[in-house]
């Protein structure tokens, strides 16, 4: 089957194998949020992305296999619902950037800063900051190298625009900024976009936008 990322809140999971990494995206909760399972093929190892909500069908999906940690890209709750109940299960450590860390419901074990690396098996995972929607948004770029650039992005980027800054110039300039100099202005067209909420994009189909959305202020 081909993963599209098209997937609905109560509906099954969508499944990319990659050769190195699988992923796993699940709608879930009242806000359509995207939580991503992502599994080391060679360890079997797991890192969650986002806990979300609907804790009973996370914990299915990550089933009775290992998962490292669970990395909350950003502080806003409908991130984070099922959270703690995630992390009592599984044992798991809790991952965030520390200007967000403070307004989650669980101690955050490791903060992460612009540039560091997570690592989920054999796999590495790269932290990129992008600040604006929170102080402490991050997104996780995971280089395939022949398997492309995979980067999820929370909701500081999606489909059609940067995430929502409240009419706030001075945050929208920020991560516009962001995600101009650290997203688009290193990563190819290829890059696959993985979002906190709705369809996935690619860098190739939202780069002639970017005068747009400047342009526009949101």
């Amino acid at each position: 089957m081909t993963y599209t990322g098209d997937v609905q809140v109560g509906g099954p999971a969508d499944v990319r194998e990659l050769p190195a990494l699988t992923i796993s995206k699940l709608a879930v909760g009242p806000y359509d949020n995207n939580a991503y399972l992502l599994r080391c093929t060679e360890t079997g190892e797991g890192l969650l992305i986002d806990a979300a909500a609907d804790s009973d069908r996370l914990l299915a999906l990550i089933a009775d296999q290992p998962i490292r940690a669970v990395v909350t890209t950003h502080q806003h709750p409908d991130h984070w619902q099922a959270l703690e109940q995630v992390i009592k299960v599984t044992g798991a450590q809790a991952v965030a950037h520390p200007l967000d860390a403070p307004a989650l419901p669980v101690p955050v074990d490791r903060t992460v800063e612009h540039g560091d690396t997570i690592a989920v098996g054999a796999v590495s995972l790269e932290v990129i900051h992008l600040r604006g929607h929170t102080p402490g948004s991050i997104a996780l770029l995971y280089d395939g190298g022949e398997a492309g650039h995979h980067l999820f992005t929370g909701d500081s980027l999606f489909p059609g625009g940067v995430g929502n800054t409240w009419q706030d110039p001075e945050r929208f300039t920020q991560l516009y900024n962001d995600v101009v100099e650290r997203v688009f202005d290193r990563l190819p067209d290829e890059t696959w976009v993985y979002p906190g909420h709705g369809k996935d994009t690619t860098l190739r189909a939202e780069r002639p936008a970017l005068p747009e959305w400047k342009a526009r202020g949101w």
